[in-house]
């Protein structure tokens, strides 16, 4: 008796820096070769849903410290994701991938609204889905909405872009040169150690409901493809210590075990 095994499903959450290329705006550049690796993973079975930020274009946190109120800059701010959501449309069509793009605030002309179950028959049927305009609620990070998405959406990983770091470290490597990357770390070691990975809320979500994290590098060409695919790159968060293992105290006072790749 022949068994089929489920799909891989993953949701992949990139900031808006991704599409500026590190600068204000949209870098078309770079977005189209975002979406070749995206698609590589969808044509090879791959059922991929997106999560993208707006930094590229407004931070509401950013914009409330100058003054504005708070719940208007989030609002736009919201409204630059969904910006960088059509872009990535745009170049995955190209790319050959049918892509919806389901939005938290209603925009008929552009979007759909964001219906979960819907959301997952797309990917079912092999379309990649991008999910735009945050939470559509102000105080809320793109973060956290890439952990509700992939929950809601039944996601089995989620895979978090970085730009110009490969992983997690226990510093900012570019402004720390002694910083080590950490490969394997737990949820609650990130939030005690303050890691920064994302915030607090989205670690705390995944933690509650044991959903694995691997952040990684978008530097290197073919680490977004391999990401989706399942290849162990970069810094994996989960809700248990690793088995068999020093805990994570032990791993910083001996460098050695950071090398070290999960199995």
């Amino acid at each position: 008796m022949s068994t089929t095994v489920p799909a891989r499903r993953v949701l992949l959450k990139l900031s808006g820096e991704v599409f500026g290329g590190g600068a204000v705006g949209l870098d078309p550049g770079v977005v189209a070769a975002v979406a070749e690796e995206i698609a590589d993973a969808v044509h090879e079975g791959v059922q991929v849903s997106i999560v993208v930020g707006g930094g590229n274009f407004f931070r509401g946190a950013e914009l409330s410290q100058s003054g504005m109120d708070r719940a208007r800059a989030d609002y736009m701010g919201m409204l630059g994701t969904v910006m960088n959501c059509l872009a990535l449309q745009d170049f995955l069509e190209k790319a050959g991938v049918s892509t919806r793009v389901q939005t938290a605030i209603t925009m008929g002309q552009v979007a759909e609204p964001y219906i979960p179950l819907r959301a997952i028959r797309h990917m079912e049927k092999g379309r990649a889905v991008i999910f735009g305009a945050g939470a559509g609620m102000p105080y809320f990070s793109t973060d956290t909405v890439a952990i509700q998405r992939a929950l809601e959406t039944h996601c089995g990983e989620v895979l978090v872009g970085k730009n110009g770091v490969d992983g997690v470290y226990t510093a900012d490597p570019r402004v720390d040169s002694s910083a080590t990357r950490i490969d394997y770390l737990t949820f609650d070691e990130a939030i005690q150690k303050d890691l920064r990975v994302v915030d607090s809320t989205a670690l705390a979500l995944c933690r509650d409901n044991d959903l694995t994290m691997r952040v990684f590098g978008m530097n290197a060409p073919g680490n977004v493809a391999g990401a989706l695919k399942g290849e162990k790159i970069g810094t994996i968060v989960t809700s248990q210590p690793r088995t068999n293992e020093p805990d994570q105290s032990q791993r910083d006072q001996d460098p050695s075990q950071q090398s070290k790749e999960p199995a």
